[in-house]
């Protein structure tokens, strides 16, 4: 198939380089400021070294890309909250063309789920997002393939950032200000760590899941959100004492979503360590299952981004449904 890649960062990237691998073909890529396209074919390597020696990928005006030749939009600019945008402009222009779309962008998703599934339903073009929630985990897909009506909760670890600094409070018992420092050493959290820290990231991809189990009618003002930020360091001692430590969990039921710092045993396979994520849902008919994996990253969030191509290429139906259980 044949794609546009909206978005230049570590995903819009990775999607690039490795979508030969799953053999398609990259026909544009667009950064903030510029794009280049190609019905044969993007030189993707030639585009990509252009941007870092110059911050450009290349000489055209990015929104030009939405009306190049591809098949499949991939959505990968910065999440952004309250109206999306231009997250779901992107989105809205490719299904008014009766293009497939394929979501990294958590945005359009979280914060208008009606509203894409309305333009959805009027297009010829589907709409896929596995990427938005737990990077490489398949998570939308266990949903769907359990049935969205059978599952009666999903919780887990989804923000590595937070994951990581909480395993290092506890191993070490250094305070958090000490490990946050560490954290953006190593990469592992952004400059301006508060999307991660505050729980707003996490709260996101409780709302998606919330949304694809009742079928829409969440945004992120609907979610109960703490952060770590003000976790004291003796809180995790106090919580070791018992056998137990602290992470980071999202939650999304038929009634709420929450986000914030909870007790689990240290045991538990919500305690993984580092940037790991994982997922737990609850269902009427399997039990309780668990899938974990990393949660973030160029190559494994594209990993997830391509598997929704390859649906979209077997099968063309949408993941945006409407209707409650």
């Amino acid at each position: 198939m044949k794609l546009a890649v909206m978005g230049a960062g570590d995903v819009g990237q990775s999607v690039a380089r490795l979508a030969g691998e799953y053999g398609h073909t990259v026909t544009a890529i667009a950064d903030s400021s510029s794009a280049v396209w190609d019905a044969n074919g993007v030189d993707v390597t030639e585009a990509l070294t252009r941007k870092r020696e110059s911050g450009a990928v290349g000489s055209n005006d990015p929104e030009g890309v939405l009306g190049a030749e591809y098949d499949v939009l991939i959505e990968a600019t910065p999440t952004t909250l309250g109206d999306a945008e231009p997250g779901f402009g992107h989105v809205t222009a490719a299904l008014e063309q009766d293009r497939d779309v394929v979501l990294a962008n958590k945005g359009p998703v979280a914060q208008r789920y009606d509203d894409l599934a309305a333009v959805a339903a009027d297009s010829e073009g589907a709409v896929r997002f596995e990427a938005t929630v737990g990077g490489a985990i398949p998570a939308i897909a266990t949903a769907e393939g359990l049935g969205p009506e059978h599952v009666t909760a999903a919780r887990g670890v989804l923000n590595g950032t937070a994951n990581f600094i909480l395993s290092r409070m506890q191993a070490e018992g250094l305070a958090y200000e000490h490990v946050l420092a560490e954290a953006q050493d190593l990469g592992v959290a952004e400059t301006d760590p508060s999307f991660d820290v505050e729980g707003t990231d996490a709260a996101l991809k409780g709302v998606i899941l919330a949304n694809v189990l009742d079928g829409g009618g969440h945004t992120l003002a609907d979610a109960r959100i703490e952060g770590i930020k003000d976790l004291p360091a003796n809180a995790l001692d106090v919580a070791a004492d018992d056998g137990m430590t602290v992470r980071l969990i999202a939650e999304a039921t038929a009634d709420r979503i929450r986000v914030g710092p909870r007790l689990v045993p240290e045991n538990s396979t919500l305690a993984v360590t580092g940037t790991m994520n994982i997922l737990q849902f609850d269902t009427q008919h399997a039990g309780q299952l668990n899938i974990s994996g990393r949660g973030a990253g160029g190559p494994e969030t594209a990993s997830a981004v391509l598997a929704d191509v390859d649906r979209l290429s077997c099968d063309t139906t949408s993941s945006v449904r409407t209707g409650s259980r």
